[in-house]
């Protein structure tokens, strides 16, 4: 058996690698980590709500949490082991796709879909949803999931797989948040990367033509008689906006690096054609959190210079933006000021392709926060339980059907509260108009829909039996309550 070090980024052949490769982490330190999980679930009085124990959370949306004692997920955060013929890997729910992609690269291997953030861990991506720029062909983090071990509600660990008896958590967990268990180990499938990543810029100047060629390429993966690996679109006006376009390639000379003073989404107005090796193209986005690194004054070519590179990134952004909800010092220095208060408008919303040039125009014309992050995505056409129908919905928790085009969007940042109006009106207008749309959108962020409005957009005629035969005893918070909760 071979160990790794999960700092190695550079893709090595795996000719000379024996197909199973055990890793630091191992088996029997999961199986200790998951008794200590189970040991800490039982110590939780009956009746007492469960929750885990996280030091960090990639969610945008307040959690109260009270007194309730957490989960013990110490030692959950690895890699177990990586299969490199089968093209798979066992790891833990706490792994950070930070770990998970270091661990992968030296075996010419990474996981199908890698969102954008580093400190987003697999089962939360799971749970909670990732996507990022290969989600026009291998859909979302939870399509490539082979099998996962799942403590419930109830305190049971089972195997959940697209087969089986618990093939109804499998298709129930993604999108559940945490509400029915907590995943300990996921089964995932990895694909084969090269060296780096050519990228071409494809501006279009009307919102029609820009979705006309997502939906294009979304379906060929072919732009130009040139293939595309990965898809992704900046809009930084009505008529100005942009397609990433990034293809494999094996030339490593001329790469650029944007973990220094030059910033990634500028890059792509000012040129047409760019190279990142795949390490730093799976990054791209979390050295600036796309570009909201901006509002802490990190674009700013004086404070950057002296900003500390391994501080140049989105968790560190996060906990600014923590501490700024919890002591609210630009807030009571704007209100010094006389300037008025500003609402935090964060959210990823999902539209079907055709209907994404009106929801892009509405949202230009109501909301006054631009750049706008767009991510087509389609289920896949084949997984772990074969070929969905067309018009299919084979996750039970989320609104996508197979044999269409998404488009995401994503908008992050504050706007000022007009007068007359109170914090979270932009937002019950954006969500509202989503719906309108024909859209839904992702739950990690601040929502406000009503229970039948919520339910029936969010697998209300799965959930209750799901919720009722994992966690029969309601130790963790539904989906509503999660998600919503009172407001």
């Amino acid at each position: 058996m071979t160990s790794i070090q999960t700092t190695v980024t550079p893709v090595l052949s795996t000719s000379s690698v024996a197909p199973v490769v055990s890793l630091v982490r191992g088996a029997q330190a999961h199986r200790t980590a998951v008794d200590r999980l189970l040991a800490s679930y039982r110590a939780i009085p009956a009746g007492q709500r469960v929750r885990l124990a996280k030091r960090t959370s990639n969610l945008f949306r307040s959690r109260s949490e009270g007194t309730t004692t957490g989960l013990d997920v110490t030692g959950l955060d690895g890699v177990i082991s990586i299969d490199t013929t089968a093209r798979t890997a066992d790891v833990q729910a706490m792994c950070t796709y930070e770990t998970l992609v270091a661990t992968t690269l030296p075996y010419g291997l990474m996981p199908l879909v890698v969102p954008q953030l580093k400190t987003i861990t697999l089962g939360g991506a799971v749970t909670g949803l990732g996507i990022e720029s290969t989600s026009f062909r291998n859909g979302l983090p939870h399509e490539s999931v082979l099998e996962m071990d799942i403590l419930t509600g109830d305190g049971e660990v089972v195997t959940a797989r697209p087969e089986g008896e618990h093939a109804d958590l499998f298709r129930g967990f993604p999108n559940s948040y945490g509400t029915l268990g907590y995943a300990t180990r996921l089964r995932i499938e990895l694909e084969p990367v090269h060296p780096a990543v050519a990228l071409r810029h494809v501006r279009f100047d009307d919102l029609d033509r820009l979705a006309e060629a997502i939906d294009t390429i979304s379906t060929t993966r072919q732009w130009e008689d040139g293939d595309v690996d990965f898809l992704d679109g900046v809009v930084f006006s009505a008529s100005e906006a942009y397609l990433t376009l990034g293809s494999w390639t094996d030339d490593l000379s001329d790469l650029s690096d944007y973990t220094g003073q030059a910033t990634f989404y500028r890059s792509i107005q000012q040129r047409s054609t760019d190279k990142l090796t795949i390490h730093d193209y799976l990054w791209r986005w979390d050295t600036d959190w796309f570009w909201c690194s901006k509002a802490f004054g990190a674009q700013n070519p004086r404070v950057r210079r002296y900003w500390p590179a391994r501080y140049r990134r989105s968790d560190v952004f996060h906990k600014l933006v923590g501490l700024e909800t919890k002591y609210g010092f630009v807030a009571k220095l704007d209100e010094w000021r006389g300037k008025p208060g500003r609402e935090r408008v964060i959210q990823d919303v999902e539209l079907p392709v055709s209907r994404t040039p009106e929801f892009l125009r509405w949202y230009l014309d109501h909301v006054p926060m631009t750049p706008l992050w767009l991510c087509p995505l389609r289920l896949r056409d084949s997984g772990p339980a074969g070929s969905p129908a067309a018009g299919s919905q084979p996750w039970s928790l989320y609104p996508l059907r197979a044999g269409e085009t998404y488009v995401n969007a994503g908008f992050w940042g504050t706007v000022a509260i007009e007068p007359g109006h109170a914090d979270g009106d932009k937002n019950r207008e954006i969500e509202d108009a989503v719906g309108g749309f024909g859209g839904h959108k992702s739950l990690y962020s601040d929502a406000y829909y009503d229970e039948e409005t919520f339910w029936a957009a969010y697998g209300g005629q799965n959930y209750p039996a799901l919720k009722q035969r994992y966690d029969s005893g309601d130790r963790l918070l539904d989906l509503y309550a999660k998600a919503v909760g009172r407001r």
